[in-house]
């Protein structure tokens, strides 16, 4: 159990008994959000502020209500977290950990190892979550870049807090952009063996594709021009998508962002998924024929307006496609949630999704859709344009070369998904603390360095003391090692990971702040065992640090 939450038991546990007592009059507690942090440490480790909610139900002043919570509530025995509770003004119940508890949890935190941070509040439910998903036409660009980082952080934290979790990318290899990127190959194919081939109108122009038409017209020489265009075209489109496929997974391998599952598009209309989804609509009188087109009615179900689903061509729309994916999603593979990393400009969807699921009898909260907003490249004070004509920094790849995979999963994640944000490639250069990942990287160094120091000294810790670790940093350090947990129950929330690497820093600033204020390694045999007890919480933050790292995705190194 969280520490946050054995205080919000003793505090309900405490509410009734006041009330049972007749201390209290009777009054409704909130079923979550009792207990939080305190922004100052000297308002205690956690506080609630019930008594200011319950005042007016209660007829009761605040701090007539903390007093009495703060009263009924005695310390934990035997080690337990629980220390001082007092009443603060204007009506809070603060909270001090044990002392004596917090030295402990060095000990349990090192031997919890790898499984440090880990919470069960997904109870085993199975999630689904989808992103990137860019159409396999080109390589992943930076602007996709965000939301990759966003999806693999938040599908690290969601199987740390306990769920099932599928990471999937919904390969779009069907429809009108799909044959206009066949074309655009043909074409490139074409002129790679000196032929007259204009581009299709809105076609695909990047130097990529250029590239991929020599490739293709070495590899096959001529017979593709001597054969029939549609199968040629066609062919051809095949090989180049799964071409793309390849360049788009190695642009994601290098960040470090892999998947489950690739599903394809097109198996929806294969097998008759698209079909059978279709008729479920029809027959629920869902959709509607206007205008030479098949509707579907989503005003009715909460939209602002109706979404062309068939058009009057006969070819389903992409919008046709999602709506058979999620009954797929939910129907067939049986999800308990999905969540669904989107672009911003994807930011019309939502509502529209949210129609689907009512009308595929779904409840709309089982479906998230998590919008990632654009990102503005910086070099210190200078835009960078991803211009065509510069070449520079478009695609993830380049802004690999440039800062590195690490740099590039910290800054995306640095900024809630919601917000535009600025990624400065000065600062994600830098070698010093200025640059957060080189700060949160160092500190984790800096303590492999100590370690490793250590047992070439022949010392061994495993018998330590904790009782010795009585310095405010030591204890501040413990504090903040402490907080892992509560920050990976809190994303499985809220489905926020730009938490992890503020967390980050606050640890590495912790750990930073003990060594400058303690000194861990001693020639001095009198020191002995109180180096042993800090080589213990040493270690124990190299074991916070690293999971923090790593559900972030980013690397623990151990030097600099």
């Amino acid at each position: 159990m969280l520490v946050r939450d054995h205080i919000a038991d003793r505090l309900r546990e405490a509410a009734a008994q006041a009330q049972r007592d007749g201390t209290l009059p009777p009054f409704d507690l909130p079923a979550s959000g009792l207990v939080e942090r305190p922004q100052k440490a000297e308002h205690g480790d956690f506080a609630s502020g019930l008594p200011l909610r319950a005042a007016k139900a209660a007829r009761r002043s605040p701090m007539e209500i903390a007093s009495a919570l703060a009263n009924a509530i005695a310390p934990d025995g035997d080690g337990g977290p629980v220390g001082e509770v007092y009443a603060a003004p204007p009506g809070f119940v603060n909270f001090r950990l044990s002392a004596g508890w917090l030295r402990g949890q060095a000990r349990a935190i090192r031997e919890a190892g790898a499984a440090f941070g880990d919470v069960d509040a997904g109870a085993g439910r199975r999630v689904q979550v989808e992103f990137v998903s860019v159409n396999p036409t080109g390589p992943v660009h930076v602007g996709h870049a965000r939301g990759a980082v966003l999806g693999s952080a938040l599908a690290r934290t969601l199987a740390a807090a306990g769920f099932e979790v599928t990471r999937e990318y919904y390969v779009n290899d069907a429809g009108a952009q799909m044959d206009l990127f066949y074309r655009s190959v043909f074409a490139r194919y074409a002129q790679a063996l000196g032929k007259e081939a204009p581009l299709p109108e809105d076609g695909y122009r990047g130097a990529y594709l250029t590239e991929l038409g020599a490739e293709l017209a070495e590899r096959h020489g001529s017979r593709y021009l001597e054969a029939d265009e549609a199968k040629a075209k066609a062919e051809l489109g095949e090989e180049a998508l799964n071409r793309m496929l390849d360049v788009i997974r190695a642009d994601l391998d290098s960040i470090g962002v892999e998947f489950d599952v690739w599903f394809r598009e097109r198996d929806l209309y294969a097998d008759g998924r698209y079909e059978e989804t279709m008729a479920f609509l029809r027959e629920r009188g869902h959709t509607s024929r206007r205008d030479g087109a098949e509707w579907f009615a989503s005003s009715a179900l909460g939209d602002e307006k109706d979404n062309v689903i068939v058009r009057g061509t006969g070819a389903p729309t992409y919008f046709a496609s999602d709506i058979a994916y999620h009954r797929d999603k939910f129907g067939r593979r049986g999800f308990d949630r999905v969540i669904n990393v989107w672009g911003a400009d994807h930011q019309g969807h939502v509502p529209r999704m949210k129609a689907v699921m009512r009308a595929l009898e779904l409840d709309p909260d089982r479906l998230t859709i998590l919008i990632a907003q654009l990102v503005t490249l910086k070099d210190g004070e200078d835009i960078v344009r991803a211009s065509k004509r510069t070449g520079r920094i478009i695609t993830l790849g380049g802004l690999v070369d440039e800062v590195g995979a690490d740099a590039c999963r910290f800054f995306f994640l640095a900024r809630a998904a919601e917000s535009q944000m600025e990624f400065d490639l000065e600062l994600a250069k830098k070698q010093s603390a200025d640059n957060p990942v080189y700060y949160v990287q160092y500190a984790h160094a800096r303590i492999a360095g100590i370690l490793r120091q250590a047992a070439e000294r022949g010392a061994v810790w495993d018998d330590a003391d904790a009782a010795l670790l009585t310095d405010d940093a030591e204890l501040a350090l413990i504090r903040k090692m402490l907080q892992l947990p509560e920050v990976v129950d809190s994303i499985a929330v809220t489905l926020a990971p730009h938490a992890l690497p503020h967390y980050a820093v606050e640890l590495a600033t912790a750990f930073h702040w003990f060594y400058d204020h303690c000194r861990v390694l001693s020639s001095d045999p009198a020191d002995a065992e109180l180096t042993k007890a800090r080589l213990l919480l040493t270690d124990a933050a190299r074991i916070a640090l690293s999971r923090a790292l790593g559900l972030m995705g980013m690397s623990a190194p151990e030097a600099m």
